[in-house]
């Protein structure tokens, strides 16, 4: 253990060509014991045992690595293996991750740690793992052909190097990356401050999440890795509406929400009800005089944003991904528009011989996310998830802040929904709304049109289908 303690300080300044190392047998009864999650739920914040204090994070629909202090260094291990994740419930996917779940457990270090990494691999095929954002040795950069050889199928390597800046970043594989990336290997990493940090404030809540999409069919429970741009599930921390927990805070915590994005497209964040500032991205704390206040953030592919707000307004306020087709499961891309269709008749017709079959979209989308239609065995439902007056009719990448008076600090459970006081909820008008009043003063258009046509002509346009002609 000594060697492999020291080779960054002493003879590891040889250029840090031994970087990420295979390690020995000998050295494998000292690994320290890979602790394994299979639950989708969100777990408590793991209070630091050992090592420096810090103000711990809370990962959404996951859990923080344990570690152990060997000579001053702080030791993980993560496995790299195929796990089954529930992304919403009745809904299961095999996905490759880490230590039981996808994406792996959140790293949490203090800035100035020595950290030591121990990467066992039960994957089918080579793999490594890349500490996206990370200042550190080039040997330890995690890339397979560059810097390291692959960690081969039953092997286990060691990566060691100090978290030189307190930040937010993210970890996955530089091996097989469409294939493995695809399949949910991924996981973040957060260095707190060893110290009081002038662009660093203390805050009440502090949540992690990573944005992740993926390509399920009907009825099938691995990922499509070939998907380039039109995923069906869009989700966080592998996790899909009515899936994803809520953020439950007290009112007036000062709350931080660090979000990362390996999927293959941007995301508007959006919150409900607050403004918030960007403190933070991929490169550490951003300076004062470049935050604004904010209810929408984009966060780009490979970007991670870190957003702080100050809860002071109590409710059930949504928070989601701003574009709408991310805020549906299991969708369908080539579905035509019925809206305005009378086909009842063709309907009947057709039930005759499918007794199931139901039309989709004549008055629009939202009859959808209530009728009980009939799904494969394994599918997430298009637009799900109940509230306190019916069917949210979201589903993807939306979940709920839900802040508190009554939540005690420290304290991250459901509080149920909302009881909004009298008087302060919309509600439908007794009496019947007056005709609207309607303009008859307008004056003439101030260029008019000259040479139009005697009638009208209606243009017929033909859109293509699909994506071939773009």
């Amino acid at each position: 253990m000594k060697n492999r303690r020291n080779f960054l300080s002493g003879a590891g300044a040889i250029t840090g060509a031994m970087a990420a190392a295979s390690v020995s047998q000998v050295a494998m009864a000292a690994l320290p014991e890979p602790v394994l999650q299979t639950r989708p739920d969100t777990m408590p914040p793991l209070t630091p045992p050992t090592g420096r204090p810090y103000n711990p994070v809370v990962t959404l629909n996951g859990w923080t690595l344990p570690w152990r202090m060997n000579g001053g260094v702080k030791e993980f291990h993560l496995v790299a293996e195929p796990v089954v994740r529930e992304m919403a419930p009745g809904f299961k996917a095999h996905l490759w991750g880490y230590n039981g779940q996808s994406p792996g457990p959140t790293i949490e270090v203090v800035e100035g740690d020595r950290v030591r990494i121990f990467v066992t691999n039960r994957l089918p095929e080579h793999t490594s793992i890349h500490w996206h954002g990370q200042r550190l040795p080039n040997g330890m950069d995690g890339v397979t052909g560059l810097t390291q050889p692959p960690i081969q199928p039953g092997k286990t390597f060691v990566y060691e190097f100090v978290a030189r800046r307190p930040g937010t970043f993210m970890y996955h594989p530089h091996a097989d990356e469409m294939t493995q990336m695809a399949m949910g290997m991924m996981g973040f990493w957060v260095t707190h401050p060893k110290g009081k940090h002038p662009l660093i404030a203390e805050v009440d809540r502090d949540f992690v999440f990573l944005l992740n999409a993926y390509d399920i069919e009907p009825g099938s429970a691995t990922p499509k890795i070939m998907t380039m741009l039109d995923f069906n599930l869009w989700s966080w921390n592998s996790r899909v509406f009515p899936g994803i927990d809520s953020l439950n805070v007290r009112q007036n915590d000062k709350v931080r929400v660090r979000i990362g994005n390996l999927t293959m497209t941007n995301h508007p964040m959006h919150l409900h009800g607050h403004e918030f500032l960007v403190t933070g991205t991929d490169g550490g704390p951003t300076p004062q005089s470049a935050r604004w206040y904010e209810v929408t953030t984009d966060v780009a592919v490979g970007q991670m944003r870190q957003i702080e707000f100050l809860a002071d307004e109590e409710g059930d306020w949504a928070f989601h991904c701003h574009k709408s087709h991310h805020t549906m499961n299991a969708m369908g891309h080539e579905v035509p528009t019925m809206i305005g269709v009378d086909h009842r008749d063709v309907v009947k017709k057709i039930a005759n011989l499918v007794p199931d079959y139901m039309v989709m979209g004549e008055r629009g989308m939202a009859d959808m996310g209530e009728m009980e239609m009939p799904v494969p065995d394994n599918t997430a439902r298009m637009m799900t998830g109940e509230g306190p007056f019916g069917s949210v009719e979201m589903g993807g990448m939306f979940s709920v802040v839900k802040v508190r008076k009554g939540q005690k600090p420290g304290d991250y459970a459901n509080p149920g929904w909302f009881k909004h006081p009298p008087g302060t909820s919309a509600h439908e008008l007794d009496a019947p709304p007056p005709e609207p009043a309607r303009s008859r003063g307008a004056g003439a258009a101030a260029m008019p049109a000259q040479n139009m046509p005697a009638e009208n002509i209606e243009v017929q346009v033909r859109k293509p289908i699909g994506h071939s002609e773009h």
